[in-house]
């Protein structure tokens, strides 16, 4: 008996005025996975993930959360349904304290009434907590999140969509602004999430990320679902070759060497 999908699309499309975004998109995705959504730019990622995030509503198709039907009218409403979303700009600010990153208008109060104030000790006490959960060791929460490394700023969001509940965790573009240490370092915090049950929905142009943590994989291109993989039946050198077009690529590879006389 297979689960019930925590976040599946059907027949998802997206049209603003004549321009269709997004053509009869299907995906499913299950808790405790990492599914990759790969696509040049271009290739409609961008609409995926504010549709999955609720900023936009399909033109046609469904949309389910756990078997249920959702519409969601705004980002808020995904998120009271678990599904949290983490941006390339990762809505930090730099010079505030990674505890006050971590809480970001929802810190913890003691007192009573009028006389609430901020629980200061327990929130750096809750957020360094959270991040050891995730294996991020950091000294001093005090410090100002603007003086983490980028692979580290993403763990930091990464670990805050968790520990405020998130049931899915939608990265976009995640590893794309970030060397090949600080990538390996997001991609370990990835897969931290998916071990404690997150389903996680990776975007990415990068099939070589992709493959590295993925468990099934979409394949976008100009709006349409191109291709669906599942981990046990692509190899890294396939997806990077459908990634790249395949007969495309063949013909640019016979035309450089002409060109080069070979």
């Amino acid at each position: 008996m297979t689960s019930t999908p925590v976040l599946e699309l059907k027949g998802v499309s997206k049209k603003f005025g004549s321009v269709i975004s997004l053509r009869e998109v299907s995906m499913s995705v299950e808790a405790g996975s990492v599914t990759c959504v790969l696509g040049d730019n271009g290739a409609g990622k961008s609409t995926l993930i504010k549709i999955l995030s609720g900023v936009y509503s399909p033109t046609n198709g469904d949309y389910f959360v756990s078997g249920e039907p959702k519409e969601f009218g705004s980002p808020r409403e995904a998120l009271s349904n678990g599904i949290a979303t983490v941006y390339q700009d990762l809505a930090t600010v730099p010079l505030m304290s990674i505890w006050r990153n971590f809480f970001l208008g929802s810190e913890p109060t003691k007192g009573f009434g009028p006389f609430r104030v901020l629980d200061v000790k327990k929130s750096k006490q809750i957020t360094r907590e959270q991040l050891l959960a995730m294996g991020i060791d950091i000294r001093d929460t005090e410090q100002p999140v603007g003086t983490l490394s980028g692979g580290e700023r993403q763990a930091v969001a990464i670990a805050r969509a968790v520990h405020f509940g998130a049931k899915v965790l939608i990265l976009d573009e995640p590893t794309s602004a970030l060397g090949v240490k600080q990538s390996g370092v997001v991609l370990k915090y990835v897969l931290a999430a998916k071990e404690r049950g997150i389903a996680v929905v990776f975007i990415t142009h990068n099939p070589h990320h992709a493959h590295l943590v993925g468990d099934k994989f979409y394949l976008l291109n100009r709006g349409k679902l191109m291709a669906t993989y599942d981990r046990a039946n692509v190899s890294r050198e396939e997806l990077v070759k459908a990634m790249a077009g395949g007969a495309e690529l063949e013909a640019l590879s016979h035309e450089l060497k002409a060109a080069r006389g070979e």
